[in-house]
């Protein structure tokens, strides 16, 4: 006869454990129902974002100009140097080349001056100290040996000089590398914020960039603004010149700026040569505190860092290279994104 066996009942335990994961599946499916879909945000929202993404670029970019000006110019100064030592090496073979002629001469009259044979067989350095105990040079042979010492002290002192300079051009090349990777990073993710725009939202924006530049530039030429100075109305008139050419970090011109690049070569043009950073520019000419008190073609500056400049068109317009996927335009004083911190009368 066969046995009939109860089934095992599921221990207590068991019962609460797969209790509580069907109470805990049923509450997410509710709040996954019930949840509202994430919104996408809106134009202005991605372009307050874009904004600032641009302005700490631009941040980058400055520093990133600074490094780079002062490779070039680590670069001009070292080779100046290594001209130097080559030249100063080239005295120092021609002064050593004729005091071996003399030791030479004296060689094969079979008198050899010891003191001659002395300087030829060790570091001069120290001769002159060693040789005086001899009193056996002319002074024309004295002569000779302190120009070989003087130029070979000389030769010691730049090819350390050399030798610092490049080590502070690796260290420049790197903080380069960094600020352009560091730029490079604002823009791309700034870039993704305006790609997730649609094309009718992106056409909105660019629509209403081009009106406020238009209306900045009626407002600037409809302006009564008193002149500037003969250069300050040359740089201006070759940055009016440069209007609707793109922004593009790092640029100088012709067929691209950024901010500093534009108008350190529009002084550039009009006959000087000033700083290639908007920091730099900061200290040169004379500072005007008041928005009433500028002419057209002063430098004027934006941001408690100095890290925007652009020239003075008139009526609180600018003439600047604003940003990435801008172009050089005007722009009302209000509309930079930061406080006007004073003008610079160059």
């Amino acid at each position: 006869m066969a046995s009939h066996r109860r089934p095992k009942q599921p221990s207590r335990a068991r019962v609460t454990v797969l209790t509580t994961a069907a109470a805990a599946a049923v509450a997410f499916s509710s709040q996954a129902a019930n949840a509202a879909p994430s919104e996408k945000p809106s134009k202005d929202e991605v372009k307050a974002k874009v904004d600032k993404l641009y302005e700490e670029a631009e941040q980058a970019t400055e520093k990133y100009n600074g490094a780079k000006e002062k490779q070039e110019k680590l670069q001009k100064e070292i080779s100046t140097i290594q001209d130097n030592v080559a030249r100063g090496q080239e005295e120092l073979n021609e002064l050593r080349d004729s005091l071996g002629l003399a030791a030479a001469s004296q060689y094969r009259t079979g008198s050899i001056d010891p003191s001659v044979q002395l300087f030829l067989s060790s570091n001069p350095d120290d001769y002159l100290d060693k040789a005086s105990t001899l009193d056996q040079l002319s002074s024309q042979q004295v002569e000779a040996l302190k120009k070989v010492q003087e130029k070979q002290r000389e030769l010691a002192q730049e090819r350390a000089e050399a030798s610092e300079k490049l080590k502070d051009l690796a260290s420049t090349r790197t903080e380069l590398g960094k600020k352009k990777k560091e730029v490079q990073g604002k823009l791309g993710s700034a870039q993704k914020l305006l790609n997730s725009l649609t094309a009718a939202e992106k056409q909105a924006l660019a629509a209403q960039q081009d009106r406020a530049s238009r209306d900045s530039e009626r407002d600037a030429l409809t302006g009564n603004v008193p002149p500037g100075s003969g250069r300050a109305a040359a740089a201006y008139a070759f940055a009016q010149s440069q209007l609707g050419k793109p922004y593009v970090y790092g640029a100088t011109g012709t067929s691209s700026y950024d901010c500093s690049g534009l108008t350190s070569r529009a002084y550039a043009a009009a006959g000087i040569q000033i700083p290639r950073t908007s920091e730099a520019q900061s200290q040169i000419g004379t500072r005007i505190s008041s928005v009433s008190q500028l002419k057209v073609g002063d430098l004027v500056f934006f941001f408690n860092d100095l890290h925007h400049v652009g020239l003075y068109a008139g009526n609180g317009q600018i003439i600047h290279a604003p940003r990435t996927g801008t172009v050089v335009r005007y722009e009302s004083m209000d509309t930079i994104g930061g406080p006007f911190m004073f003008g610079v009368r160059v």
